[in-house]
């Protein structure tokens, strides 16, 4: 069965998406007037969608905190403008948002407005710092990371220069015995399920935790997409600083703005959203089929081209469990190529193994 059904589901897990918003649009290729059906999480990528001029974007969540946080986001794009936002969410310094709260307040279901008058020292402290994804990445900025390195040391990291002078930098300044077994140990499966993730989530992983995503850690440190990149800067340092999450850029903050009525938030399932709004033509699963048993993971695919128009297109995640839908529909599904053409070393979200893009070729075929 799911593994998401066995963890807890009443506080944020994720204040921020940690996937890669570029990677995603130039994989769903979405057309004007599209339909789309999101894993929610923080909402970062479903805002991303409305970029995309689409009919609707529904996001979906099995989590009430994580939609309270959607539509507190949503809510505060709407009223705010692009320097107060940053202000309200954590982005940059503020000692105002108890009282910008209030004027956002009003735009909320009860039930987010009852959550967040629960939770007034997170809107305090900034909400993009919220989630205990982001508390176990401070955790290692602050208090692992500086056994290994000085600041000075991870802003060079960091800094602007040549492929070659980040291929050294890091094989001769980081990758120090310190690194390997520190972060090896900090990412293992034991540390991560319990401060970061949750055990369930990692119970079909079969792979070395700590070896994997040092691997994949390794490859994107050692390429200059690491210097820009605002989820390693947060990895690195617990702030975004002045490297930002695509919603929030100048490029797309006026156009997700401009399209907020066309992004709906429902609790539940992705099938119950389908049943609700009907059929989708792009589907952003982020890396739900981790979660599943094999069983499982054939079913909720079943379900999902079940509420595919043709041509659909479904992207999603593998960290480190192998999932491909392909494989269990080849008959109905393809890969157009899209997967092996875009470049991953770029993909922000450095640490997972592949993005899968499949396209549904003919939704009447007995599933």
């Amino acid at each position: 069965m799911s593994e998401l059904s066995k963890v807890r589901h009443d506080y944020i897990r994720y204040a921020n998406v940690w996937e890669d918003a570029a990677l995603l649009l130039q994989g769903l290729r979405a057309g004007v007037g599209a339909r789309h059906l999101s894993i929610a999480s923080a909402g970062d990528n479903a805002f991303m969608l409305l970029t995309t001029d689409p009919a609707i974007v529904v996001a979906v969540d099995i989590n009430a905190p994580q939609l309270h946080l959607c539509a507190l986001k949503r809510e505060a794009i709407r009223v705010l403008d692009r320097e107060a936002f940053l202000a309200f969410a954590g982005f940059k310094p503020s000692d105002t948002r108890l009282a910008v709260f209030e004027k956002i307040a009003p735009l909320l279901s009860p039930a987010a407005q009852q959550y967040w008058r629960q939770n007034t020292a997170v809107l305090a402290h900034g909400f993009v710092h919220a989630g205990k994804f982001e508390r176990y990445f401070k955790l290692f900025a602050h208090w692992v990371l500086p056994l290994i390195h000085t600041q000075k040391t991870v802003e060079e990291l960091l800094r602007p220069k040549s492929v070659e002078a980040q291929v050294a930098f890091y094989n001769e300044k980081w990758n120090t015995w310190r690194w390997r077994l520190l972060f090896k140990i900090f990412f293992s499966k034991f540390v991560m399920g319990r401060a970061g993730r949750d055990p369930a989530f990692l119970k079909e992983v079969k792979v070395s935790v700590g070896d994997f995503i040092f691997g994949k850690a390794a490859r994107h440190l050692s390429h200059v997409a690491a210097q820009d990149n605002h989820i390693l800067r947060f990895n690195l340092t617990g702030s975004f600083g002045e490297t930002l999450p695509d919603y929030v850029q100048v490029a797309h903050y006026e156009q997700v703005k401009s399209r907020l009525d066309r992004l709906q938030l429902h609790h539940g399932f992705a099938e119950a959203a389908i049943e609700k709004w009907g059929n989708f033509d792009c589907f952003n699963l982020s890396n739900i089929f981790e979660y599943m048993d094999e069983p499982t993971f054939k079913l909720v695919s079943a379900q999902l081209l079940a509420g595919a128009n043709p041509g659909a297109r479904f992207a999603y995640w593998n960290l480190m469990v192998p999932r491909n839908m392909v494989n269990l529909f080849p008959e109905s599904l393809s890969d157009d190529g899209t997967t092996a053409t875009l470049d991953r070393a770029l993909d922000r979200g450095f640490f997972y193994n592949k993005f899968i893009v499949n396209i549904l070729e003919d939704a009447r075929t007995d599933r």
